[in-house]
C-alpha cells in the first residue's frame, strides 16, 4: 500500500525491528519492551531514529503490559517522560478500559499525556463517533498528533472519510 504503516505487538529484539523496517514498515511500536527493558528501547531509538514509537497502555492510571494481562505500579505519565528521553518519535497512548467499548476516549488522561511530554501523542481507546474526534481536537493540545480507531469503523459508527475531513479542516 502507499500509506505509512506502523506495527506493534510482541517485538522484543533488534533483528525483528530491522526486519519490519526493511519490509517497508515506517514505524515500529514497542510496548511491553519499552516498559520492561529501557536499555533495549534506548538501543532501538539510537539505531533507528524516528522509527520507534512507545506504546503506553494504561488502566486506572497504571501501565499494563504483556498484552494487558499484567497491571504494573508505574504511572503512564512518568513512563512517557522516560521513553521521550530515550528518543521515541511518538507515544501511542491507549486507555485499555475504553478500547473497543464505544465509550469515547479518556479526554483527561489524553490531555495529561500530551502535557507530560513534548513528542507527538496518538490517542487510542474508545473513539467511536465523529464527536469523539471533535472532542479530542477541542483539547487544543499541539502534540496530539493522531487517533487510532478500529471497531467504530467496522461497525459504522465512525465514517473514516468524515473523520479525515474533520482532521484536515482542523489543521488548516
Amino acid at each position: 500500500v502507499d500509506i505509512p504503516i506502523q506495527l506493534g505487538g510482541g517485538i522484543r529484539d533488534m533483528d525483528t525491528i530491522k526486519l519490519y523496517l526493511d519490509l517497508g514498515v515506517k514505524r515500529v511500536i514497542l510496548g511491553t519492551a519499552a516498559q520492561k527493558d529501557p536499555e533495549f528501547l534506548q538501543r532501538a531509538c539510537d539505531c533507528f531514529p524516528g522509527a520507534i514509537l512507545a506504546g503506553i497502555d494504561a488502566r486506572d492510571e497504571y501501565v499494563a503490559v504483556d498484552g494487558w494481562t499484567e497491571k504494573t505500579s508505574d504511572s503512564p505519565f512518568e513512563l512517557a517522560v522516560k521513553v521521550e528521553k530515550a528518543g521515541v518519535a511518538a507515544i501511542v497512548f491507549t486507555d485499555i478500559s475504553r478500547d473497543g467499548m464505544r465509550t469515547g476516549p479518556n479526554l483527561e488522561s489524553t490531555r495529561r499525556m500530551c502535557r507530560a511530554v513534548n513528542v507527538s501523542v496518538i490517542c487510542a481507546g474508545g473513539v467511536t463517533t465523529i464527536n469523539d474526534i471533535v472532542n479530542l481536537q477541542g483539547l487544543h493540545e499541539p502534540n496530539l498528533w493522531g487517533v487510532i480507531t478500529g471497531r467504530a469503523i467496522y461497525e459504522g459508527t465512525l465514517d473514516l472519510t468524515e473523520a479525515l475531513q474533520q482532521a484536515e479542516e482542523a489543521s488548516a
